[in-house]
């Protein structure tokens, strides 16, 4: 009786963690509420606001022994977490490559979390696995796949690129000695796969660019040539389709001819721009991405997700399978599937969240057309920004964009150029009012414009080179 109590007493002290139906009710009106004055502030709230305010309030103790109400919770989260640093669901966020996060996504992941299911195997949830293997088959055909493809959802560009090349390296570069080919503006998380596959010591060619950024054909034709010549054996061909600096997309017809007469690997990082290929005018960009061996993609940049919702597609579906497929005793299934591929065979995540949830939930409830209209606007408000910026003195427009990012800078009449645009970008930050990035391209500072949320709109492209112009007339005018 004595250990009956005491199983008793801590089931009742445990009790706070399955709130009752009329708790549960008061708890999820103040969360939405909550959600819903933070939506609301966006329109005409900051891009940017100083660090400092994650400290705005202290709770004490941090981490309390008793639960708190949850309006105080709420408040906290408010003032220290939603408020400070970059609000990168605002519609003047335009730094870096923007998201958005989805109200549907957001509805997607709180009904996931809530149902829990696993969505590794079928067997345990058969609709989930069904589900995600259904998102991979659509996000295949999107871009041209043929139905031998295969893939998994990841939590962004960097797994979704490492999935491929731990694919690419066990179908074609198992005992190594494979070169390896990429541009200067390759994104570092490619460097950081190749790291991690065992492969940081392949030979590894930089391949130089053209006017536009994108990779020179007759550059990767070259370095191919001369390895094969030299007894080197071409493995992995890393394309972009957008980079990170600038937007470009390489010439994909041309490199997949080169990796087709040389048995290279041709695996494209479109993580930023990949997902295009809903539009038109990305369609037009991004022919040849489907001839692709593999492909990273980031829902979570062109289809406006909440971050964490990356995918890894491979032609070959099997050449995945073999490279993650792993078995466990404790793992075998109730019995067979009849919903496709396991996602644990396909990725290196065992234990893996129901990322399928908040893809599906916006695609039925907004429709594809509405993410197919948003993305044209995207290219054109971009081609927009550059345009209007290319007839206002001063500014180095940079070279027209291929999706939705602008690289440009200002030209002084006088002084450091690189200097200039370090200090007027960190006003237009710090103003927050338009939140923009930077990078170096050949050694030069440049301002970037990412026009990529979906809550992005024309007069936010006024907002953008209002503020620039101002600036940068403000900025002259101290310097004399």
């Amino acid at each position: 009786m004595e250990a009956r109590a005491a199983l008793e007493a801590l089931a009742a002290a445990a009790a706070p963690l399955e709130p009752g139906p009329e708790a549960r009710a008061d708890l999820l009106d103040q969360v939405f509420a909550h959600a819903e004055d933070f939506w609301s502030g966006l329109s005409n709230g900051p891009s940017y606001r100083g660090r400092d305010e994650a400290f705005a309030q202290r709770l004490d103790p941090e981490f309390p022994e008793a639960g708190r109400a949850p309006g105080e919770a709420l408040a906290y989260l408010a003032a220290c977490v939603d408020a400070p640093g970059i609000a990168t669901a605002s519609p003047r966020f335009m730094g870096y490559i923007p998201g958005g996060g989805l109200v549907h996504a957001a509805i997607g992941d709180f009904l996931a979390a809530a149902a829990n299911k696993y969505a590794g195997f079928a067997s345990a949830a058969p609709g989930a696995v069904r589900m995600e293997n259904a998102l991979v088959a659509w996000l295949s055909e999107v871009v041209g796949y043929p139905a031998t493809a295969a893939g998994t959802l990841t939590s962004g560009g960097s797994l979704a690129n490492l999935t491929a090349i731990v694919a690419a390296r066990d179908a074609r570069d198992p005992q190594g000695g494979g070169a390896v080919y990429t541009t200067p503006f390759v994104h570092h998380c490619v460097d950081k796969a190749l790291h991690i596959a065992g492969r940081s010591g392949a030979p590894h060619r930089r391949i130089a660019t053209d006017d536009r950024h994108r990779m020179c054909a007759d550059a990767l034709a070259e370095a191919l040539a001369r390895d094969v010549a030299g007894g080197v054996r071409p493995w992995l061909v890393v394309a972009s389709a957008g980079t990170v600096d600038t937007g470009a997309v390489d010439p994909l017809p041309e490199i997949a001819d080169l990796c087709a007469r040389h048995g290279a690997w041709l695996h494209v990082d479109g993580a930023y721009g990949g997902l295009f290929m809903l539009c038109p005018e990305g369609r037009e960009k991004l022919a040849g991405i489907e001839r692709a061996d593999s492909l990273a993609l980031d829902p979570h940049k062109t289809m406006f997700l909440p971050y964490g919702t990356g995918a890894a597609l491979v032609r070959d579906g099997q050449r995945l399978k073999d490279a993650f497929s792993a078995s466990a005793a404790y793992l075998e299934p109730l019995g067979p599937s009849s919903v496709g591929p396991e996602p644990a065979d396909m990725s290196v995540e065992l234990t893996r969240h129901f990322r399928g949830l908040r893809l599906w939930l916006p695609l039925q409830l907004a429709g594809v057309g509405a993410f197919r209209a948003a993305q044209s606007e995207k290219i054109a408000l971009a081609r927009d920004f550059h345009a209007r910026l290319s007839d206002m003195a001063g500014w180095d427009a940079g070279p027209p964009p291929d999706l939705s990012v602008v690289a440009f800078r200002y030209l002084p009449p006088r002084g450091d150029a690189d200097a200039f645009n370090d200090v007027l970008l960190r006003r237009v930050q710090e103003e927050g009012r338009v939140f923009l990035s930077g990078t170096r391209i050949g050694g030069a500072s440049y301002l970037r414009c990412a026009v990529l949320s979906f809550r992005t709109h024309l007069a936010h492209i006024d907002d953008a080179l209002e503020a620039l112009q101002r600036n940068a007339e403000a900025l002259l005018a101290e310097q004399g």
